[in-house]
């Protein structure tokens, strides 16, 4: 693993492994994945400081699942606030309250975390495995081919004389928003449009008496019964903080107008003189659904929403993530944490290729598994936009739910993951499937219950083997090949681990027997049985994102033969 500043920082002879342009959550989320994995990587924005907006501030549960797997869960959990669900105001009268309610065996929560604070704990992790943020300093052009990608960037210092540098890097990552430059440069369609409405933002405390943890969202409707005002409040930490949201009077309008981007993507923050606190008071006063001042105002701006996608997530060596490959409307905070998967997805399968350990297809299964789920997000956000909000959709609540916490977005069919499992219906996860949860597991020296989840924790690739019961015999012989065979076969990057029902004295095996092939853990009150409708002796193969890669019943090294193939060069 690289840690040293001339190591990173690379030299004229050298060649990086991953530049990663752009340091929001998607590219520091990209950085800090690249180097847990031992990946030498530069991460570069143009940027001299972490913007203190609170721009996208839902955090899905599947994103905190993602960041437990990192190892920054627990900081994410102590500075985000919970957000328990919506409060509906149609004319100045409660219509409804959402309940934000999961199945119980969802081990996180949704919540609400300024984008300060999310950069500043990804920020801190990055700096942990060793890498920080290159600020200053802006891509202005690259050109690709067969073994690398060379990338020209300009560093603006203290006194604003820029500086040229050219860098050889193995592989190119886009994660530089709506504007990318690295879209831009390898020539990506990004079809869409955008909505005629401006909107502004602010953060400021209300004095309002209202549930802590609940959204608000307030409408005032025309003749027509169509909504012609709107204010939406979700609560930050702080004491009676929210993120508020409403439409731009005319004279704010018009002074935007003036400044807006002319490259075509309307999308996201504008320059220009933001709205004051009595544009936001003007707004409360209209649709706030009690008497309210609003005060302590941090930030403000005006806000374009966009919808659009590009035509593939990357080419050769050359990828984008996040805003740089789909933007969309905010509804049911959905942008930043498709952005934090798509990198998240991407970081473990270029850091196997900058090995030598990748399979020639695993990085086209980055454009196959992701710009479905990109497209499946802006097209459901446009038509929550459109149609009223999440509430509107017509799923059942329980789905509903899972789907906005992004917990439903699965992979079966890539060629990343094996085939499925016929005989189950619809009982447990296939292959291309979230791997869920479960508690109620043990191990011979842990007194207190462990969850599937800690055994995932800083791992990659993790096989786990579910026997009969017992770690002596001939079952326990196929098992041991089964785990000699995936180290072998990947160079030591897969972990074993034995699971076996019950919670006897057999978890320890005798002094006479050979030693188990892999850490034996009992599912001692059967939940993963359960979980993953497990009726006999079955292999699974979790991926280092928390999908499950494959399912082998029954276990056997031709079917881990197969599925390793796809995944690990020979």
């Amino acid at each position: 693993m690289c840690s040293t500043r001339d190591t990173l920082r690379g030299s004229p002879s050298s060649v990086l492994d991953v530049l990663v342009v752009g340091a929001g959550p998607v590219g520091l989320t990209a950085a800090a994945e690249l180097r847990r994995n031992g990946t030498a990587v530069r991460i570069v924005d143009r940027l001299p400081e972490r913007l203190p907006y609170a721009k996208a501030v839902g955090i899905q549960p599947r994103t905190l699942e993602v960041w437990d797997r990192m190892g920054c869960v627990r900081a994410a959990l102590e500075a985000a606030v919970p957000m328990r669900g919506q409060l509906l105001y149609r004319d100045g009268r409660e219509e409804a309250r959402i309940e934000l309610a999961l199945p119980d065996d969802v081990p996180y929560r949704f919540a609400a975390l300024p984008q300060y604070e999310t950069e500043r704990i990804l920020e801190e992790l990055l700096a942990r495995v060793g890498s920080w943020i290159e600020r200053r300093t802006e891509l202005v052009g690259f050109e690709q081919d067969e073994d690398g990608v060379t990338a020209r960037l300009v560093r603006t210092g203290d006194g604003g004389q820029p500086a040229e540098e050219e860098v050889r890097c193995r592989y190119l990552v886009g994660c530089d928003g709506a504007h990318s430059a690295v879209r831009k440069g390898l020539g990506l369609s990004f079809e869409g449009g955008a909505f005629p409405e401006e909107y502004m933002l602010g953060d400021v405390e209300v004095d309002w008496d209202l549930p802590a943890g609940y959204g608000v969202r307030s409408t005032r409707h025309g003749p027509d019964g169509a909504p012609d005002d709107i204010l939406v409040c979700i609560p930050l930490p702080g004491r009676g903080r929210y993120r508020v949201s409403m439409r731009v009077p005319p004279e704010l309008s018009a002074a935007q107008r003036a400044v807006r981007a002319a490259d075509g993507v309307a999308h996201g923050l504008e320059t220009g003189r933001g709205p004051q606190l009595a544009d936001i008071q003007a707004v409360l006063d209209r649709l706030s659904p009690q008497p309210v001042t609003a005060s302590a105002l941090r930030w403000s701006s005006v806000f374009r929403i966009g919808h659009r996608l590009v035509d593939r997530y990357g080419e050769g060596r050359v990828f984008v993530a996040g805003d740089a490959a789909h933007i969309h409307p905010p509804t049911g905070a959905q942008g930043m944490n498709t952005g934090i998967q798509d990198a998240y997805n991407l970081a473990w399968k270029l850091s196997l290729a900058v090995a030598g350990a990748a399979s020639p297809e695993l990085l086209s299964s980055y454009d196959a598994e992701r710009r479905p789920v990109g497209e499946e997000v802006v097209g459901r956000t446009v038509r929550h936009a459109t149609a009223g909000g999440v509430q509107t959709d017509p799923e059942e609540p329980v789905t509903l739910m899972l789907r906005e916490a992004q917990l439903l977005v699965g992979y079966r069919g890539s060629p990343a993951v094996g085939p499925p499992d016929p005989s189950l219906g619809g009982a447990g996860p296939q292959p291309g499937d979230r791997a869920p949860d479960c508690g109620g597991l043990a191990d011979a020296l842990t007194s207190y219950p462990l969850r599937l989840y800690d055994l995932l924790r800083d791992r990659g690739h993790v096989l786990l083997l579910y026997g009969d019961g017992s770690v002596d015999g001939a079952a326990a012989e196929g098992l041991a090949e089964l785990a000699r065979k995936a180290a072998e076969s990947t160079g030591g990057v897969v972990t074993t681990c034995l699971l076996l029902p019950g919670d006897g004295d057999e978890s320890v095996p005798s002094a006479a027997a050979a030693p188990p092939p892999a850490p034996v853990y009992r599912d001692a009150r059967g939940e993963f049985a359960r979980r993953y409708a497990v009726r006999e002796p079955t292999a699974f193969l979790v991926r280092p994102d928390g999908y499950l890669g494959a399912r082998l019943r029954p276990p056997g090294t031709a079917a881990l033969d197969a599925y390793l193939a796809g995944v690990f060069r020979a």
